[in-house]
């Protein structure tokens, strides 16, 4: 099995290219509305601070996709997680025991699933769609109507949504002479240390090496002695798991549950782990890339909004275009080496 270090080859040029496209984004949204703050350090904070719970997501659907497997049923967890914290806290429960609660549910529902994908061998997207109408049809059993977490309702919550931590450089004066230090929420932090942790297994553990040997080669994999049935199912639990942490981070910037929470964010992690660099069919992908892809798509929404003319639709539309490309440079890329291994 090759190292999935940074070498000169089709996927490195490709994550290359991911982290160039986010610089020209970012650089032409200062060009364009620096007058209108984009330059400030804190509109790439914000950008963070809004994805943070993406970014928990995606580095989970990441290691699916290694295993050429597929997690649809995202969103609607988030969705599920979101709804149980604020109607649990509405009912007097504390912060951190429905924290705990949301992140055992994650576990259980990435066992179960995971269980059904590896040793049942059961098509993912079907086992994924039936847990993401699963968890859309519980989080309306719970309730229906949007439950906002105040205060009055939880003061230790509150109080984590609303922390800031300062960061040190990148401030400017405002109109009032006021210096603005730029922030980021908590969520950001766990969304970041959950990035790093992910590479790290990835890149130097048994266990995410074994994630991209499946992925490469199942029936490889499993001749070098590779339990494949229990790492795919280790994929789906750490997928779940990693979405009820990132639950709680959207949470966090919602502070709310609703029914249409979260819908379509499985489709924005699938695309910001496409346009970072995971193949779909499994075997290559880094959640460095999958990071940038997720700032891409940030980047463009945050464009989007600062423009104040722009239809709110078009965030979509440019994903959608950049997925067609990254899919057709992944395509030729993977023609590329088939030809060279043919010669």
């Amino acid at each position: 099995m090759k190292n999935k270090g940074l070498r000169l080859n089709g996927h490195t040029i490709l994550l290359l290219i991911t982290i160039a496209l986010f610089i020209v984004l970012y650089a032409g949204g200062c060009i364009a509305y620096g007058h209108k703050g984009f330059t400030h350090l804190q509109t790439f904070c914000n950008i963070l601070i809004t994805n943070a719970g993406l970014i928990c997501v995606a580095c989970g659907l990441t290691c699916v996709m290694l295993t050429a497997g597929i997690d649809i049923s995202v969103g609607a967890l988030i969705a599920m997680d979101c709804m149980l914290l604020a109607v649990g806290m509405q009912k007097g429960i504390g912060a951190v025991p429905m924290i705990i609660i949301v992140l055992v549910i994650g576990l259980v529902f990435g066992i179960v699933q995971g269980y059904m994908v590896g040793y049942l061998n059961i098509q993912p997207f079907i086992v994924t769609m039936a847990g993401m109408f699963f968890c859309r049809g519980m989080t309306a059993v719970i309730c229906t109507d949007q439950v906002s977490i105040t205060k009055d309702i939880n003061p230790t919550f509150y109080a984590w949504a609303n922390a800031k931590v300062i960061i040190p450089f990148g401030g400017y004066v405002n109109n009032k002479g006021k210096y603005m230090a730029p922030y980021v929420r908590p969520g950001v932090i766990v969304a970041l240390l959950v990035l790093v942790i992910i590479y790290f297994m990835l890149k130097f553990t048994k266990f995410g090496r074994s994630l991209y040997a499946v992925g490469g080669n199942t029936q490889s994999a499993a001749m070098m002695g590779l339990n494949t049935k229990l790492i795919k199912m280790k994929a789906y639990i750490l997928s779940s798991m990693l979405c009820s942490i990132g639950g709680i981070c959207y949470c966090l910037n919602t502070m709310a549950g609703s029914v249409s929470q979260a819908l379509g964010l499985e489709m924005d992690a699938i695309s910001s782990a496409v346009i970072g660099g995971t193949l779909l069919t499994g075997g290559v992908g880094n959640v460095f890339g999958t990071f940038f892809g997720v700032l891409i798509n940030g980047t463009i929404s945050s464009i989007v909004k600062t423009n104040g003319k722009l239809a709110s639709s078009w965030p979509n539309i440019l994903t959608a275009a950049l997925l067609f490309v990254f899919i057709v440079i992944q395509s030729a890329f993977a023609a590329i080496r088939e030809r060279s291994k043919n010669k």
